[in-house]
């Protein structure tokens, strides 16, 4: 037994994973603006060990009979530490220290792209591919590749930061310091942001705006900010797709739940953009077989680099 640890930029998700893979018990819980304080890395610590006792609970499971805890994190990591998640205010932390002080067992961190991409690698969209690009669209923006049925992987930290791929120059100032990122434009975040604006609303979720719009008239109304978004997140495609030339880019994260509204628009917006040098080279564009369970089985999946 195995317990996957998934932690994005507003909600961390628990599961209860068997030999076979699959989530026998889950746990999750939104992160609340209470948490983003000074001890914000403490509180989250807290947040996981009572997910994780509720998850062993459900199942009458004693936590000696977990053999491994998986951590999936946005941003960068170490074996031990959290280097730096920009979205969540989190610098050089040691996580896996301060959770072995309740549960002593090993635990593995890892980027929480990286997590998502190696799950659907094993169990989801990218099983039948073997030159891919897998993105999480959500609060920010991860990513990792498959090359040659191999993941690429940086040579001294844990996954990619495509989402940091500059694709405005002197553009908007992103949490990381520098203007200009992907992620600024094109994650679900910005559109989310975006949408709110246009309709001079403020913290709705994203269920609310989707049924924003769902409806025709508001849709209309929201055209051009649907427009930009996928411009935006296009541009950055591209620039994936020039360098590796996948067969198909899999989409993960909140882009998931606006699937029906963007994803068309988006692969048209490939087709139709003057951006690749290579015009026949535009791959499928799908979304993620295993949704918002990918980055919680990825953590425990045992792989070789």
């Amino acid at each position: 037994m195995k317990i996957g640890v998934d932690i994005g930029g507003s909600h961390v998700g628990i599961g209860l994973i068997n030999e076979n893979g699959k989530i026998i018990a889950q746990e999750d819980q939104d992160l609340n603006n209470e948490l983003k304080s000074e001890n914000y890395a403490e509180k989250l610590v807290e947040t996981i060990i009572n997910l994780i006792t509720k998850v062993l609970d459900k199942k009458n499971i004693n936590i000696q009979d977990v053999r491994l805890i998986g951590i999936a994190i946005p941003g960068t990591v170490s074996d031990t530490h959290i280097i730096k998640a920009e979205n969540l205010h989190i610098k050089n932390f040691n996580i896996v220290s301060e959770i072995n002080k309740f549960f002593n067992i090993p635990i593995v961190l890892r980027n929480d792209a990286k997590c998502a991409a190696i799950a659907e690698k094993e169990y989801g969209s990218l099983k039948k591919y073997d030159d891919a690009v897998f993105l999480t669209v959500g609060t920010g923006i991860g990513g990792a590749v498959y090359l040659g049925g191999k993941l690429l992987k940086p040579k001294k930290y844990e996954g990619f930061e495509i989402g940091h791929m500059v694709i405005e120059k002197d553009g908007i100032k992103c949490n990381c310091g520098r203007h200009g990122c992907f992620e600024k434009y094109a994650s679900m975040k910005a559109f989310k942001e975006a949408v709110q604006r246009k309709f001079e609303v403020e913290n709705l979720t994203g269920r609310e705006i989707r049924d924003l719009l769902n409806d025709a008239e508001n849709r209309e109304k929201a055209q051009d900010v649907i427009d930009e978004y996928i411009e935006n997140l296009s541009t950055g495609l591209a620039n994936l797709i020039n360098i590796f030339e996948p067969e198909v880019i899999s989409i993960g994260g909140g882009f998931i739940h606006f699937k029906e509204l963007l994803l068309d628009k988006l692969t048209q917006k490939l087709h139709e953009k003057n951006m690749l040098f290579n015009n026949q080279a535009v791959p499928k564009i799908i979304t993620a077989k295993l949704k918002n369970d990918a980055g919680i089985i990825g953590s425990v999946i045992e792989y070789k680099d």
